[in-house]
């Protein structure tokens, strides 16, 4: 499987009722982490308890554009641009870094998303 077509099942995953579409997309042990400084979220049942919490549901009107910007060896960066339609409209540009196991599912997950008004420093205290 190539990464634009991992992509795709990522986002026909997030579209999906329920959290078995997640089958086609992360290996059962895999790691997912919400941004750098997150711990991991470690497998199935646990991304899918997070997705259910993150997302509205399978519904959600949103659209997905995405880019792969560098792929070495089974690691890959896509650059993700994320719209959703509200109310409230929330936008959203990530960076995903992808670690692929042998069968094309991702074992490893990091994403850095930002939004629109987020600080590009650390509050100062």
């Amino acid at each position: 499987m190539t990464t634009p077509e991992w992509v795709k099942r990522y986002e026909a995953a997030w579209r999906a009722p329920g959290t078995e579409a997640l089958r086609d997309v992360f290996a059962p042990g895999a790691a997912y982490r919400q941004s750098p400084y997150h711990e991991s979220i470690v497998g199935l049942d646990a991304i899918g308890a997070m997705w259910d919490r993150e997302r509205a549901g399978p519904d959600e009107d949103f659209t997905l554009d995405a880019e792969v910007v560098a792929e070495t060896g089974d690691t890959a960066v896509v650059r993700v641009a994320v719209r959703y339609a509200g109310p409230p409209v929330r936008e959203y540009r990530d960076l995903w870094v992808v670690r692929f196991g042998s069968d094309g599912l991702c074992v490893d997950f990091e994403e850095w998303p930002f939004h629109p008004g987020q600080s590009i420093t650390a509050p100062r205290e």
